[in-house]
């Protein structure tokens, strides 16, 4: 695993994007604050540039210069949760133009759990994007085994850790938390 985060780091340092296991799907990542390594991530995902992408974190105190403010009911619900939970915030900052919702200025943000993408964050130290490796409206990858030729020749790194796991993970919940405090869940 540590030559595999190695190898990512190179790439993901260099402006590159990676194919990596998380504690939901297969995705596609990249440095979050890096402009042109998202649009090669749009690119790739032949994605509509409206359409958003989240963030990965390894703790949830290090999402807090990429936002304005954090609502405290934000650090709760991350913090009691048991599965993965992706919060949408508003006032999003510090990060390539194409991460954040133009239409709001927000941004989508999960704490990872997986331990290899909680110890790349972690020697990155940065966000990473982390959209689902697959082609736009085509189903999301849950095994490595799922993950179309296009995509894994697309990227700079396939990671080679848990390729052969072949445990369905699930996409995480979605919950909205605007400034107000007041919430939306999107997905369950």
């Amino acid at each position: 695993m540590n030559n595999d985060i190695n190898n990512a780091l190179e790439v993901l340092r260099s402006g590159g994007i990676i194919l990596y296991p998380t504690d939901t799907v297969w995705g596609i990542g990249c440095d979050a604050t890096n402009e042109k390594a998202v649009k090669k991530i749009f690119k790739l995902k032949q994605r509509a540039d409206n359409k958003s992408v989240i963030i990965l974190v390894d703790e949830i105190n290090k999402i807090d210069p990429y936002l304005e403010e954090i609502p405290e009911i934000a650090y709760q619900l991350i913090e009691m949760t048991d599965k993965p939970l992706t919060v949408i915030l508003e006032g999003a900052k510090n990060l390539a133009n194409s991460v954040i919702n133009a239409s709001d200025n927000s941004i989508g943000v999960r704490t990872t759990n997986d331990r290899f993408s909680k110890q790349l964050i972690s020697r990155f130290k940065k966000p990473i994007v982390s959209t689902s490796a697959n082609i736009s409206n085509m189903p999301s990858p849950s095994i490595f085994d799922e993950i179309s030729d296009e995509i894994i020749a697309g990227v700079d790194y396939v990671v080679k850790y848990r390729q052969d796991d072949i445990t369905k993970y699930a996409p995480s919940g979605i919950i909205l938390v605007r400034k107000d405090s007041s919430i939306k869940i999107i997905r369950e």
